[in-house]
């Protein structure tokens, strides 16, 4: 009987929460692969459900910055270097230099996911030593790998282009659900999911509903937590919105039908945001829940085919104008649902994993 074949999987974030590597792991482990997923404890981090693929928690001394990333891409070179593993898949460049440095040493097969533009993430904007150190660290792994693959066609290219590298198009799309009837809260419920960071234009959110017949529902935490919270107490807004904070993926999948429309609208603060196709969109689109988005290529690309999405500018005044649009047009927004109903038996993991599974039957 033939052997198994192993496959890693290193992040860098807590794995409680990440969706898009529970899917993917899953998908690899059911077509018959030994797959095992490492990530980090965090002080925060809950315990994991059982999953049919391994997790491995690393706990590193540092929690952030420089420190951080050198001590956990050294504590994940020496775990890699004697780990059990026939493909090494490295997640974001945060995890490129450890994966591709013992990919190289024991000549195993390196592959590289990329979630965003690391380098032209908000985060990084300014900052052009750090830029320059990450930029070093792709151009030294990124021609290693023999499987690339990212969640946007604009960001496949641009990679492409600047890497000389082909990569593949995994969207992060969600597993199919069945939709039970409910009677949805009222007044009707706004809901954002995920990172309270910079660029996401939840302050324009949260000053937008300020005095509209809705409620805000927020889930996820980030950089902004408290800022946030603290503006939600001015105004007479702060009787309409809630912060959920972290929630696993199963209590977001009971969550979302309920509310009235979802919300992923973006500065442009660089590239990685500009050709994003974040996961909560199409989680929205899968719970039948209409989406407002940045009028960035990506989701104008998503419009043409299923208009499921109606489109703000990263303003208060855009984000109120669109929320009241829908509020007083039904027939619009009963047009948006129907769509978003189309496109979910045609943007959902079942579909999309199987390109998954044809892009390691290609290096395995």
């Amino acid at each position: 009987m033939e052997r198994r074949k192993r496959i890693s999987f290193t992040v860098i974030n807590d794995l409680s929460y990440d969706q898009r590597m529970q899917r993917i792991c899953q998908s690899l482990s059911e077509a018959g692969y030994e797959v095992s997923l490492i990530g980090r404890t965090l002080p925060t981090s809950k315990a994991l459900p059982s999953f049919p693929y391994h997790c491995i928690r690393l706990k590193p001394w540092f929690k952030r910055g420089a420190l951080f990333y050198l001590e956990y891409n050294i504590r994940l070179f020496f775990f890699l270097l004697f780990y059990k593993v026939d493909v090494l898949g490295a997640v974001d460049l945060d995890t490129l230099l450890a994966n591709s440095l013992v990919a190289k040493l024991r000549a195993k097969k390196l592959v590289y996911d990329a979630h965003e533009y690391f380098t032209e993430v908000p985060e990084l904007q300014g900052r052009k030593k750090v830029q320059a150190v990450w930029e070093k660290v792709a151009r030294f792994g990124i021609p290693k790998a023999s499987l690339c693959y990212t969640v946007s066609p604009g960001l496949a290219e641009l990679f492409q282009k600047n890497y000389g590298k082909s990569f593949a198009v995994i969207r992060n799309l969600p597993l199919v659900k069945e939709i039970k009837s409910l009677e949805k809260p009222e007044p009707p419920v706004v809901l954002y999911q995920g990172a309270l960071n910079k660029g996401r234009c939840l302050e324009h959110l949260i000053a937008a509903v300020d005095g509209l017949p809705v409620q805000l529902w927020i889930a996820g935490e980030g950089d902004l937590s408290a800022s946030l919270r603290e503006q939600a107490k001015e105004g007479i807004a702060k009787g309409q919105i809630k912060f959920l904070g972290f929630l696993q993926p199963k209590e977001l999948h009971e969550l979302s039908p309920q509310a009235w429309l979802g919300f992923n609208v973006l500065e442009n603060m660089g590239l990685s945001y500009y050709y994003s196709l974040a996961n909560k969109t199409f989680d929205y689109i899968q719970a039948e829940v209409p989406v407002m988005c940045s009028e960035f290529p990506e989701y104008l690309s998503l419009a043409s085919e299923y208009p499921a999405i109606i489109f703000a500018e990263p303003s208060t005044e855009s984000v109120k104008h669109q929320i009241q649009t829908l509020l007083n047009d039904p027939k619009l927004y009963q047009n948006l649902k129907t769509a978003c109903k189309e496109a979910s038996a045609k943007w959902n993991w079942e579909q999309e994993s199987k390109h998954l599974l044809s892009l390691y039957e290609q290096i395995i």
